[in-house]
């Protein structure tokens, strides 16, 4: 059985327990507490090098690492993951887009913002990251005013990539009032069968106020 190394208040780690709930497929849980330094040791490193979750393990032992690296192994021969190389390459290219310009910008003030670190950051390191959050709210609004979802007609991994962060700029601090059609895609996510509706808060994990070691 698929081994999940987890977080639970991991937005990068609810992307995976929510493919896994789309597919129904059965998995074992594997917490690490990351503000407790569990994702530095010897042997969680051996798992994941730069000490985060989420990461998998094989029934043969293989580990596989980076959320969006995983949503598309376990998602290759499944309906969330077009056959067609085009079409691949187009949700590959909003992969991207997630990881630099969403989960780095949005996630990080959600994360601060919910764990009380925001006090504890630059004036200007945070009007930076939300002039790109608002910058990369504007691409999406724009672009799923086209169709309904973000990388085709039909929903994908990169819609639950996206998902995960972006739906969630209010406990950012950001506004969604402006985004009708942004909007809009957040409820069409949300009535897809076998949506997780399930996250959890910082608040669960009483070290998730320090500083990662």
């Amino acid at each position: 059985m698929l081994t999940l190394f987890d977080y639970l208040p991991s937005q990068n780690a609810w992307k995976v327990r929510l493919l896994l709930n789309h597919l129904g497929r059965p998995y074992r849980t594997m917490a690490v507490s990351i503000f407790e330094g569990e994702g530095r040791t010897e042997v969680f490193r051996r798992i994941n090098p730069t000490s985060t979750v989420p990461a998998i393990r094989l029934d043969d032992g293989r580990v596989l690492a980076e959320s969006n690296a995983i949503l598309a192994y376990l998602a290759e021969g499944t309906p969330y993951l077009p056959a067609d190389p085009f079409e691949r390459a187009k949700v590959q290219q909003w992969l991207h887009f997630e990881q630099e310009r969403v989960e780095s910008v949005i996630g990080s003030l959600r994360h601060w913002t919910m764990t009380g670190k925001l006090a504890h950051r630059s004036a200007e390191t945070i009007e930076a990251k939300r002039s790109a959050a608002t910058r990369s709210l504007d691409i999406l609004e724009s672009e799923l005013s086209t169709r309904p979802f973000i990388a085709d007609d039909r929903y994908s991994i990169a819609d639950m990539a996206i998902f995960a962060y972006a739906s969630r700029a209010g406990e950012a601090g950001l506004s969604l009032e402006a985004y009708p059609h942004f909007r809009e895609w957040i409820a069409r996510v949300e009535a897809q069968p076998g949506f997780l509706a399930t996250m959890h808060p910082y608040a669960i994990d009483p070290h998730s106020a320090e500083e990662l070691p």
